[in-house]
């Protein structure tokens, strides 16, 4: 199969406020959808994506800060340490930041892509990449960790953009 790239949703977009759905069982479109993530991913220059940044309300998501691939469904945070303040970007916010508390390091599970039960501990700007996009997969954006009013020119910013 030939990779695609998918649009990215940008927000206001309805389906980034969505609770995404677990998988039952990864199959061919799961797959395919890792596929096309990764290659919307790369080339948008981004470092973390999740299904419904490209439209799709299920739990998957994907990162790479230049370590590899990571891949994981229906992922689960079992244990956050740690915590620390930085600037965060989102590519369905484009044009804008947000400094965001995240733990600094995490335990974290989910199903590979052949359907089997990964856990793996993370720590530092990939730990970081994790919880942003998990939180996308429960509709929070990075926005929503400011103040109305700074959330209220941040999107007046982006719009400008």
């Amino acid at each position: 199969m030939n990779r695609i790239e998918l649009k990215i949703e940008i927000y206001p977009a309805t389906i980034l406020r969505k609770r995404c759905l677990p998988i039952e069982e990864v199959g061919e479109n799961e797959i395919n959808l890792l596929k096309n993530m990764a290659e919307t991913m790369y080339r948008n220059r981004g470092i973390g994506l999740a299904a419904p940044q490209v439209g799709v309300d299920k739990q998957i998501i994907i990162a790479d800060i230049g370590r590899g691939l990571i891949e994981l469904i229906n992922p689960q945070i079992l244990s956050l340490k740690g915590k620390e303040k930085l600037d965060e970007r989102c590519l369905s916010l484009p044009g804008i930041s947000v400094e965001v508390k995240r733990a600094r390091e995490i335990i974290v599970s989910g199903l590979n892509k052949r359907g089997k039960t990964v856990e793996t501990r993370l720590k530092g700007l990939i730990a970081r990449v994790i919880q942003h996009e998990i939180d996308h997969l429960r509709g929070t954006l990075i926005i929503d960790y400011v103040n109305f009013i700074r959330r209220f020119f941040l999107i007046r910013k982006m719009k400008r953009i």
